[in-house]
């Protein structure tokens, strides 16, 4: 009791410096990393419920989060107010997914991965053809750009991400769906609704990742229709999910922190894109030798 009691005050505290730190610091660096963090934790953590909790490998997890920002992008700039902007795009990922989900959970291990990667593919191929330019803030949205507001937007999702996975592992969803990841044969003769608690899993997943790009729409300048679908978007999350430690609330977290403070440093100190074979390089490491992730090898250094 007192160790959770203890929890509890450190999570609080941390979580009141968040929300304090543009009123501690006006640095636009240290803002804008933080606010990246946020928006992987917020991504990283929804494929997490359907890659780590339901076991199930979504390799077009990109397509998702385009389609949110997209929405929430054309929606906003049309004149709706913004939390209407995001609501839609998420909403509109997650009947997406619906319509995708009732035939692709047919398909099993490596068809489905493969089934997820092409289909996300093919979306980026079709808007990269129909949206070839950029879309970019007009002048008077520019002259109110305010990098707070999209701070405390990208933190309030962040929390929303980690709350998600926090009552999804303490519910029977959630139950349900670690069942289907450890044995899917075992979990249907036992009585688990496979369909069901896989398309749940997918639908929470994706309505997260609009959620993601309606921010990251809201929170750049410019924004390349072909860009928010690039498969970056799934893998950067996969690496994230996988180093902070899979199937975990925690994971994602410390591996959004770690994934945003090295790609900076390598970016700056590495030519070219070399910094993503260096993350290449990272996760094969890791599915090797830690494979459940770096907060594993923490809670063996505390308890020991």
């Amino acid at each position: 009791m007192l160790a959770q009691w203890k929890k509890s005050f450190i999570f609080g505290g941390f979580l009141a410096l968040l929300v304090l730190l543009p009123l501690l610091t006006s640095r636009s660096d240290i803002l804008t990393w933080t606010c990246l963090t946020f928006q992987y934790i917020l991504l990283s953590q929804s494929w997490n419920i359907l890659g780590g909790y339901a076991g199930q490998v979504n390799l077009g997890h990109a397509a998702f989060f385009g389609i949110g920002a997209l929405t929430t992008r054309y929606v906003w700039l049309w004149g709706f107010p913004l939390p209407l902007a995001l609501l839609l795009g998420s909403l509109i990922a997650t009947v997406f997914a619906f319509f995708i989900g009732l035939p692709a959970f047919r398909l099993r291990g490596i068809y489905f991965v493969i089934g997820t990667l092409v289909l996300a593919e093919i979306l980026r191929i079709i808007v990269d053809t129909r949206f070839p330019v950029a879309s970019v803030l007009p002048a008077e949205t520019l002259l109110t750009y305010s990098l707070v507001s999209r701070y405390y937007l990208s933190l309030l999702g962040a929390i929303l991400a980690v709350f998600t996975v926090y009552f999804i592992s303490h519910s029977r969803l959630g139950l349900g769906m670690r069942a289907i990841r450890e044995d899917e044969d075992a979990a249907k003769t036992s009585g688990v609704g496979i369909l069901q608690y896989k398309l749940s899993a997918f639908l929470i997943s994706t309505f997260l990742a609009g959620f993601a790009g309606g921010i990251f729409a809201y929170y750049m300048v410019a924004v390349q229709p072909g860009y928010v679908f690039s498969p970056a978007w799934t893998f950067d999350s996969v690496v994230i999910v996988f180093v902070g430690g899979i199937g975990t609330i925690v994971g994602p977290i410390f591996g959004s922190v770690f994934f945003v403070i090295l790609k900076q440093w390598l970016s700056l100190h590495l030519p070219g894109g070399l910094h993503l074979a260096v993350f290449g390089i990272l996760f094969i490491l890791v599915v090797l030798y830690i494979p459940d992730g770096f907060i594993e090898l923490v809670r063996r250094f505390t308890k020991g």
